[in-house]
């Protein structure tokens, strides 16, 4: 299979993607949001886009942010788990998948407002830019044919 490395290839694309990851970052951060919380819907987007390299990546970063190995192993199957999910939680991964699939259009005021139940303005701005940008980060990866990245 041939593929072209765009993050080598045109650099300088890559390092604006990289800067509009860094300011989302700012804005998580001075929303209030936690590492744990952003790393979740990173993961789900990940998950659901099938990056290899990203889960790579961030399955680590939410096990050192805090969350348990045992809900990130039933995080495919979020909806049956049950309790291992807060409401809080369970919002942030509704927000993920609405903005990751775009095939239910009509759910997305409802999963907004659902996240405004547990989240300020703010914060589900910071997270939509997280999820955005996390799955650009997926289709750069698979794009690219990056693989998991050494331990």
């Amino acid at each position: 299979m041939t593929r072209i490395d765009i993050t080598k290839t045109t650099p300088d694309v890559y390092k604006a993607l990289n800067a509009a990851s860094l300011k989302s970052r700012e804005a998580w951060e001075a929303a209030g949001l936690t590492e744990e919380e952003v790393e979740l819907a990173k993961v789900r987007v990940s998950q659901i886009n099938g990056c290899v390299a990203c889960l790579g990546v961030h399955v680590p970063a939410l096990r050192k942010a805090g969350m348990d190995q045992r809900v990130i192993d039933v995080l495919p199957a979020w909806r049956d788990a049950g309790s291992p999910f807060t409401a809080k939680q369970r919002a942030i991964l509704e927000l993920a998948e609405t903005l990751t699939k775009l095939d239910r259009p009509e759910a997305r005021e409802a999963v907004i407002a659902a996240a405004l139940e547990h989240f300020t303005p703010e914060q589900v701005s910071a997270l939509e830019w997280s999820i955005i940008l996390i799955g650009a980060y997926n289709r750069v990866s698979i794009s690219s044919g990056h693989q998991l990245p050494r331990a």
